[in-house]
């Protein structure tokens, strides 16, 4: 009998097996990089809808222990329970935004007199002593009155700007309500809404997502609050006007990670310099410096070793994007939601990367 001659071999199989493997990950890691691209864009595009939401998830899981204390222990009813709660949320956020405002006004025409005196101790110094600040006043009119038209337009703008953080705002706190006091619903829904067998996978990675949120959440909040009472304590030990503001505004600036920090701490330096002099500044750079290495080498350690973990880098290199596409906006959205990537990331890793299988992520925590 004939011998058949041998089938030709697919292109696949003449290349080596760490060169297939290799190109398996490449087009893994291009599907991967196209649907997050696509998504990320349609979330920039739809950002007026997203927002909000995302706002919404944040407070939901930072304000969920309190909703369920009202819920569990107090029996109040869960309607109640969340306008209580919202209601709390306002009443934080009034009350930080009165206590900045109100250092600004009591404190703010002494730093402005400091400034004044400072420029003008340091055109003398440079001999630059005849350009006082009445005649650089002056010439700001002048360009304020040729480019009147252009200022109008910035000031509209920034109106519209002002008008739609209200907005968003306002849309939060309302889904907020909703998500905590609906959150066993859209669970509910979230399975109904899955594919075929994929209820309870599509509900642990929900539910790890949420986790992960909650405890950068809850862990930043504990930081912040502690950095902003050893700050505020630092600054009134050294008699810097508005400490108590400065206090706010550290706590705030704690939920952007390493800029928020580097912010607020460098409005403090500034108006220690501007209206106690370099010394006192020198001491509250001091102390700030002292919180910040109490934070990065024991608070974030133990207040989030339970939460996900992430790399330095990895976090500025995520506020880094976050701020090329959404601003400011985009830096304190950020770091929790890839958190949240990151745990979903390590369900599927202990579901099919070879774990063993452990308990699954909705049997810890207080989840919605």
């Amino acid at each position: 009998m004939p011998v058949p001659p041998p089938s030709a071999k697919s292109a696949a199989e003449l290349l080596p097996e760490p060169m297939r493997r290799l190109g398996a990950w490449c087009v893994l890691v291009l599907l991967a990089a196209g649907v997050a691209a696509v998504g990320i864009w349609l979330c920039v595009e739809l950002k007026t809808a997203v927002t909000p939401i995302l706002l919404a998830v944040l407070g939901t899981a930072l304000l969920r222990p309190l909703y369920s204390l009202l819920v569990g222990r107090a029996h109040v009813q869960r309607s109640l329970a969340a306008g209580i709660t919202c209601a709390a949320v306002v009443a934080a956020v009034g009350g930080a935004g009165y206590i900045v405002t109100s250092a600004i006004v009591d404190n703010g025409q002494q730093i402005l007199d400091s400034i004044r005196s400072g420029y003008e101790d340091a055109a003398s110094w440079v001999g630059a002593k005849d350009a006082s600040l009445d005649d650089i006043t002056h010439n700001a009119r002048q360009l304020l009155n040729r480019f009147g038209g252009t200022a109008a337009t910035g000031v509209i703008n920034g109106l519209s700007v002002v008008g739609g953080f209200v907005a968003t705002a306002v849309l939060a706190l309302l889904l907020m309500f909703f998500f905590l006091r609906d959150a066993g619903r859209a669970l509910h829904g979230l399975r109904e809404l899955s594919p075929g067998g994929s209820s309870d996978l599509v509900e642990a990675m929900a539910r790890r997502a949420y986790q992960a949120v909650a405890g950068f959440m809850h862990g930043t909040t504990i930081i912040a609050l502690i950095d902003a009472t050893f700050i505020t304590v630092g600054l009134l030990v050294l008699g810097v006007p508005g400490a108590l503001g400065l206090g706010a505004l550290v706590f705030l600036g704690a939920y952007i990670p390493y800029l928020g920090a580097f912010i607020s701490g460098a409005v403090a330096i500034l108006v220690a310099l501007a209206d106690r002099g370099f010394v006192i500044a020198l001491w509250v750079l001091g102390v700030v410096l002292a919180v910040q290495v109490l934070e990065g080498h024991l608070l974030q350690p133990v207040v989030q070793s339970r939460t996900v973990q992430m790399h330095p880098a990895v976090v500025m290199v995520t506020i880094t994007a976050g701020a090329s596409l959404a601003g400011i906006l985009g830096m304190l959205l950020a770091v929790p939601l890839t958190a949240a990537a990151f745990g979903i990331f390590r369900e599927l890793r202990q579901r099919y990367g070879g774990e063993g299988g452990g308990a699954s992520a909705g049997e810890a925590g207080d989840t919605p």
